[in-house]
């Protein structure tokens, strides 16, 4: 797939390991990381007089290369320890830094403040006087840089173990951590860029990228481009959303099963009253989404059996989740699927599982069989297989109605073109989050399908 490799912290490890294996000094490895950090910082902030704040370990190894090579660009740095270097690399480090040490509680605040105490695998927060002093020099500061992790987040879950100030910009190493896209360390990460160090970064799980997704060919027709069934139900408009997004997303084919026939925008829309359970018996389908709008009753339920029973890919949303909830074992034997539910109807489906919301979602995958999209503003893609990946963070004005069903009918364009349901899950995320970065402010639901054509044109 697509997208950045995301390392927990024992895979960070594991990698690191096996390039000093190979031959590449560890030492070696904390020079490359410093000078990466180090060359991002002078960029952004201009060369402006540094603070670097260092810790024990070798993050605070990190921090000293980082003040070395800006100061010798002639930058004005001084340096604030936490401690006294406990690691070998660490130590060896902070013997070539030779300006000027404080002690962190005596530090002067600095224009740039670059955080270099704790990095990946914190397993404690720090000190409330460490914690209020490190947010006091982020505010004061004009420009701030976390190394790695801003210090106090858990790498692997995204928690905070103690407060943790906003940060301009993290440089981190090799790969993406859990916790540069998982919420809420995400939205303290600021802009995340990852340095290249040599370390092999391998990975199940991965940042959701943008899709590639060819332009139809010279031999393609409507059906070979994807014929996509919009469920209707009780509420037409839920499913009218989810059908123009399934057309805007590039099916070339979309059926709304059982709804009003009643003429409206967009006129490509083929709708049709009557037995919709007996549409889906069309063999030119090649996906079914299911649930915005559909009802809870038990009209709805006999709507969904037929759509588990009738052979496409699913997209399973809102009401179709709730009445799934009741024997969530229905999935089995059912065909690929994907399951798109929130906090909510994730809770009502799977009940309380434990491990942060990444293992949440792969244990949920596992447990029914399907994709799992779990929605937020750090969106996760988990498959059955272990495979998983994180979405950048969503726009905010996206919590707002309707905007799920146009994701559904986003993802039924995606199954519809023969896209393994992962990647037609995460293609489908990503293309949802553009085109609402691209609608801005204030957008609504209907908004989001009229910026699909632009969006899919980037993408092939």
């Amino acid at each position: 797939m697509t997208g950045r490799p995301i390392l927990t912290a024992a895979a960070m490890r594991a990698a690191e390991d096996e390039a000093i294996a190979a031959g590449t000094p560890s030492a070696e490895l904390m020079e490359r990381a410093g000078a990466a950090a180090a060359e991002t910082a002078w960029r952004f902030s201009g060369g402006a007089p540094a603070l670097v704040l260092c810790g024990p370990g070798n993050n605070g190894g990190d921090g000293y290369v980082v003040a070395r090579l800006l100061a010798e660009r002639g930058v004005e740095v001084s340096v604030a320890a936490l401690a006294p270097p406990r690691t070998t690399d660490a130590a060896a480090m902070a013997a070539r830094w030779s300006g000027p040490t404080t002690d962190l509680a005596q530090a002067m605040p600095a224009p740039l403040v670059i955080d270099a105490l704790f990095g990946t695998g914190l397993s404690r927060g720090l000190e409330p006087a460490v914690a209020a002093r490190l947010g006091e020099l982020v505010a004061a500061a004009n420009f701030s840089v976390a190394i790695d992790l801003p210090s106090g987040v858990s790498t692997d879950d995204g928690a905070l173990l103690s407060p943790v100030p906003a940060f301009d910009l993290t440089v981190t190493f090799a790969a993406l951590k859990p916790a540069h896209r998982l919420q809420p360390a995400a939205a303290g990460c600021g802009r995340v860029i990852v340095g290249d160090i040599g370390v092999p970064a391998a990975s199940l799980l991965r940042e959701i990228g943008k899709p590639s997704l060819p332009r139809p060919g010279p031999d393609d027709h409507k059906y070979s481009r994807g014929m996509v069934a919009v469920v209707a139900g009780a509420m037409s408009g839920a499913a009218e959303l989810a059908a123009e997004a399934a057309l805007r997303g590039g099916a070339g084919y979309v059926l709304l099963a059982g709804g009003d026939p009643a003429p409206r925008r967009p006129h490509a829309v083929v709708r049709r009253e009557g037995d919709a359970a007996a549409m889906l018996g069309d063999h030119r389908i090649g996906a079914i989404v299911i649930g915005p709008g559909l009802g809870r009753d038990e009209a709805a339920d006999d709507l969904l059996e037929a759509a588990l029973e009738a052979g496409p890919p699913l997209v399973i949303d809102a009401d179709a989740l709730v009445l799934l909830g009741e024997d969530p074992s229905r999935l089995r034997g059912a065909s690929p699927a994907i399951l798109t539910p929130h906090e909510g109807e994730f809770a009502r489906l799977f009940g309380t599982l434990p491990g942060s919301r990444l293992d949440r979602a792969l244990d949920a995958a596992s447990l029914c069989g399907a994709i799992v999209v779990l929605k937020g503003s750090d969106t996760i893609v988990a498959a059955p297989d272990g495979r998983a990946a994180i979405a950048a963070a969503a726009s905010p004005w996206l919590a707002t109605a309707g905007t799920g069903d146009v994701l559904s009918g986003i993802a039924g364009a995606m199954l519809a073109r023969d896209l393994d349901a992962f990647e037609a899950a995460c293609a489908a995320v990503w293309l949802h989050g553009a085109a609402a970065r691209a609608a801005g402010p204030g957008l609504i639901a209907d908004d989001l399908a009229q910026h699909l054509p632009a969006i899919l044109a980037g993408c092939a």
